[in-house]
């Protein structure tokens, strides 16, 4: 009972770590976890998916604490540049977010804190995102089994 604890933990801490800035990977131990039968795949996925999201929600904190270096004078963008920016990114750029689950897509993490995304908004694209890699990656585990 308590290596499955700890077990659950540890790919949480991946699923975390891989969706920061920090160089994880929670494919492997997802993976190795489902191949061991060390829990029920929902129970994996749910794990990870939850991790993965708010390591996701660490990446959007510090974009919104960007913000306030926009006011610099160093910053790239006027204000008015900033603003443009941020209607642009609601209008298009949030849908990118479905593309979090990517290597890259936790810079898009980032840009929607700096951006404002809405966070219930993030919440809902990034979910699904992070909750449909770890179906696939399931799925894919299982079929590379035999099962």
């Amino acid at each position: 009972m308590l290596s499955d604890v700890a077990g659950l933990t540890g790919l949480f801490l991946a699923a975390f770590g891989a969706a920061t800035v920090l160089p994880f990977q929670s494919e492997i131990v997802f993976a190795g976890m489902q191949a061991a039968g060390a829990a029920p795949v929902a129970l994996l996925v749910v794990v990870a998916s939850v991790g993965n999201t708010l390591g996701a929600v660490v990446n959007y904190v510090l974009g919104r604490g960007g913000e306030r270096l926009a006011q610099g004078r160093w910053f790239p963008a006027s204000a008015a540049q900033l603003a443009r920016a941020q209607a642009i990114w609601a209008r298009w750029g949030v849908w990118t977010l479905l593309l979090s689950w990517a290597p890259f897509g936790d810079a898009f993490t980032v840009i929607a804190g700096l951006m404002r995304t809405p966070v219930a908004l993030f919440l809902v694209l990034v979910t699904l995102a992070k909750t449909g890699r770890y179906v696939v990656l399931a799925w894919a585990t299982a079929a590379a089994l035999g099962g």
